[in-house]
């Protein structure tokens, strides 16, 4: 009996925050520099800039400063992998490969923003957050070797990523941040070598602005 008045109770106050806590949302656009790391030493790989753009939502609860945001974000991952390196393909026409992979990110974020520093906070409130991105490959650019010579790739349907980030919030709404996104799922694997798979991971700065 005690622990159902206490999960009743426990649903009263989160109610109660919900409905007093401040959602915004808007825009956001950024630049990314990404990377894919095989599980093995196959071939050289570089990183390569690419971009996002989207809506950001930011659920803010009054008083402690913690809060959660989460999004729709277009997100373009590039590298160049040199496929030249290997005869198993550079006998085939590849060579030094642009990789590029389009997805939907949905971000999942705990945040904690300094909001208590006696109205400096109206000007300028760091920021910090963490959490998981989901996403959703929508596409890939086709590579090609010698004519009738297929993608050297398969792709994966989506993934799961783990971001850590910092940042700012300048004059209320504007949000100016810096992350790290480690790829926890396998984004690719090469369709001639069993079990060659790579992750993608990326740095990213972006730039809000919430209504």
């Amino acid at each position: 009996m005690k622990r159902l008045v206490f999960l009743f109770l426990a649903i009263a106050l989160l109610g109660a925050a919900s409905a007093r806590a401040e959602f915004r949302y808007g825009p956001i656009a950024g630049v990314t520099v990404s990377h894919l790391s095989f599980k093995q030493d196959l071939v050289d790989v570089d990183q390569a800039v690419g971009y996002q753009a989207g809506i950001q939502g930011e659920l803010m609860f009054p008083g402690i400063g913690f809060g959660i945001d989460l999004g729709l974000i277009y997100n373009q991952a590039n590298a160049n992998v040199n496929l030249g390196q290997r005869l198993i393909w550079s006998s085939q026409g590849f060579g030094r490969e642009k990789v590029m992979l389009h997805s939907i990110l949905i971000p999942v974020h705990v945040r904690f923003k300094w909001t208590r520093m006696n109205g400096l906070e109206d000007k300028i409130a760091p920021l910090v957050y963490f959490g998981p991105d989901f996403n959703i490959n929508c596409g890939h650019n086709k590579i090609r070797g010698f004519e009738g010579v297929g993608n050297p790739f398969s792709y994966a349907g989506g993934g799961l990523g783990l971001t850590v980030g910092l940042g700012a919030e300048l004059w209320k709404n504007w949000q100016l941040t810096a992350s790290y996104t480690w790829g926890m799922t396998y984004a690719l694997k090469t369709r001639l070598l069993d079990d060659f798979s790579a992750r993608s991971s990326q740095w990213t700065v972006r730039v809000a602005y919430l209504f």
